[in-house]
């Protein structure tokens, strides 16, 4: 544990708080301090440097306790930094990575400090994205692929249920074997209370990490908890791990640092945000990807007002990220769930995942679905419907109601295409897809089945025939 005295010892420079603005701090007394370098106040409190002027370091304060002008502080020496370890799983800890509950069995021991702020990964060590990423969302996994070491921005209104696609991403990947980190960041007490309880009622805390920074917390406090995150992502991933990582929500994220930067007085752009707004969430978006040990997955959520997708901080993250999936308002209060909207979600790598079959049937997917929004428009003119133009509506109503799974259900990829298979030849009924999954958990032998017939069939054609001439139900 760091001490004020030992730093001091150490580094043999103190300087003193000539000024402060909340979560800023101008710092006199400190001529060998570096960019991004650690400091330690008196009282306790972590720091970083975010700043230099002549005799003068701006720093970021890590502390919801006020600090007093003349207040002492040391240099630590080396980059602001946190302890990752495989002791951290089943933890729900703060930005600062101390543990918000169970303190008493907090122990150090066998973990490592780990730079939160680190330039991210060149070119030459990543790999090309070839492995399925399954979310356990019917609509996401047939129409929107995702794939492992990809960045997928989600991006809507709030409650139009972004939180559950989240959910059930990191309840199918912990099922799968690998790590989910969930990043709450200036969230209520009770929204992050609801998101732990979830990962506890689920039995998914022992694979998953919770770094929530609350909405009462300083502005350094918020604005350091996705940069906690991904560097205990990264300490995954470099154990040859893949990760999960959600970051709830980045348009918050960007509220706190403009109130830091309109305090440090860095001139403001637009809507007020500091010019370097698009380098800050970029590089850290960028420490994700696909790489030779393990990947990371990052699932960044961004909010919009009143579905406007082209605001400043939504445009700018769709730019830097390698697609996004849009949840519709008008659709969720319409009773779809999830309201996502097929046409203007995109996913830039994912196809890149798809089996020959996966790609057939989103193509067929998609067909079917513009099929039925582009007669869905004619009924408002009262146009009489010919019967090719009623079959293609009752079809898009049963695709639609197909994609309306259980809440709390996640639905593996190659059930959800023989499903859909099914559902097509008028062999399924989609009001009993909850006893269909807990058939498909509980029975290997229908598991290796399906699997079989996914993996032998190369169009959507060649499965339907199949599945006819077998007479194979569920």
């Amino acid at each position: 544990m760091l001490t004020f005295k030992d730093c001091l010892a150490k580094t043999s420079e103190m300087g003193y708080v000539e000024e402060l603005m909340l979560s800023v701090a101008r710092v006199s007394g400190l001529p060998g301090v570096c960019l991004r370098e650690q400091v330690l106040f008196e009282t306790g409190q972590r720091g970083e440097v975010i700043s230099l002027h002549p005799n003068i370091a701006e720093v970021m304060v890590f502390s919801k306790s006020t600090l007093r002008v003349g207040t002492r502080v040391v240099r630590v020496g080396y980059p602001f930094s946190i302890l990752a370890g495989e002791k951290l799983l089943g933890r729900l800890i703060d930005s600062l990575g101390e543990p918000l509950e169970g303190k008493k069995n907090w122990v150090e021991t066998e973990m490592e400090w780990r730079p939160v702020d680190v330039r991210p990964s060149g070119i030459a060590s990543r790999k090309r994205i070839t492995r399925g990423f399954e979310t356990g969302v019917i609509l996401v996994d047939l129409l929107i692929s995702i794939g492992h070491g990809q960045r997928e921005l989600i991006l809507g209104d709030r409650k139009t249920g972004k939180s559950q696609l989240l959910w059930r991403a990191v309840k199918t990947q912990v099922r799968a074997g690998n790590i989910c980190i969930y990043a709450a960041v200036g969230k209520r007490k009770t929204e992050i209370l609801q998101t732990w309880n979830f990962l506890k009622e689920n039995d998914l805390i022992n694979s998953t990490i919770m770094i929530a920074s609350g909405s009462n917390d300083s502005s350094g406090e918020i604005f350091l908890t996705p940069y906690t995150a991904i560097t205990l992502a990264e300490y995954f991933r470099d154990q040859g791990r893949d990760v999960l990582l959600v970051i709830d929500d980045m348009t918050t994220h960007a509220k706190y640092y403009r109130e830091l930067a309109l305090l440090s007085r860095k001139f403001p752009g637009r809507d007020s945000y500091p010019g370097d707004i698009f380098h800050i969430h970029s590089k850290l978006l960028e420490r994700a990807g696909s790489f030779e040990k393990g990947s990371i997955t990052c699932l960044p959520l961004a909010e919009t007002q009143m579905g406007d997708m082209t605001g400043y901080i939504q445009t700018n993250l769709m730019s830097m990220t390698d697609g996004h999936i849009y949840f519709d308002s008008g659709l969720f209060f319409a009773g779809r769930r999830p309201a996502i909207d097929p046409f203007l979600s995109v996913t830039r790598v994912g196809r890149q995942t798809q089996s020959p079959l996966q790609k057939d049937v989103t193509r067929r997917l998609l067909q079917m679905l513009t099929d039925y929004e582009r007669t869905s428009r004619f009924i408002k003119f009262g146009t009489e419907l010919g019967e090719n133009s009623r079959s293609a509506l009752d079809l898009g109503e049963k695709i639609y109601k197909f994609f309306d799974q259980p809440i709390n259900e996640i639905v593996h990829l190659d059930l959800a295409i023989v499903m859909f298979a099914l559902l097509i030849s008028g062999n399924f009924n989609s009001s009993k897809m909850a006893d269909c999954i807990k058939k498909y958990e509980g029975d290997e032998r229908l598991r290796k089945q399906i699997a079989e017939y996914v993996n032998n069939c190369q169009t959507f054609d060649q499965l339907t025939t199949k599945l006819a001439s077998e007479n194979f139900k569920i």
